[in-house]
């Protein structure tokens, strides 16, 4: 799974607002031939980009090449459970990261479109947020 080595700070805001808009950041596909782009808006944990990239990469039989173009940075913090209301935040639980719509979550090349295309759907059902599959050779 995807984790921090190093954090400048153990707990991290909330951040509302981090979700909002549109991504221009990460919203081209750069390394590969394909892409799934994200639609909507939403938090992945790095359980789910793991699962996602397994899915694809059993769909492929390991053939092909899979970049993950986002990287779970922000830690979630949990309280134990019963504990009561007060005595400060939580200890970090698992790490997310933020997705804006119009960001690309995955690339990929070395594969056919047809393969490419079903590999980035398996994909998709893992994720909690929409996605749809582009292709640069089409532009």
């Amino acid at each position: 799974m995807l984790v921090p080595r190093k954090q400048k700070h153990r707990k991290v805001f909330r951040g509302r607002s981090a979700t909002k808009g549109l991504a221009y950041r990460g919203s081209r596909v750069t390394f590969g031939t394909y892409g799934l782009k994200a639609v909507t808006a939403g938090e992945l944990t790095s359980r789910q980009i793991e699962a996602a990239r397994r899915s694809m990469t059993r769909y492929t039989k390991r053939g092909g090449k899979i970049w993950i173009t986002i990287f779970p940075h922000k830690s979630i913090t949990r309280k134990a459970s019963e504990v009561p209301m007060g005595s400060g935040k939580g200890a970090p639980d698992h790490f997310v990261a933020t997705v804006k719509p119009g960001r690309v979550l995955f690339e990929m090349e070395g594969v056919d479109l047809e393969t490419a295309k079903e590999a980035m759907r398996l994909a998709a059902f893992k994720l909690p947020v929409k996605c749809k599959f582009i292709n640069t050779q089409e532009i």
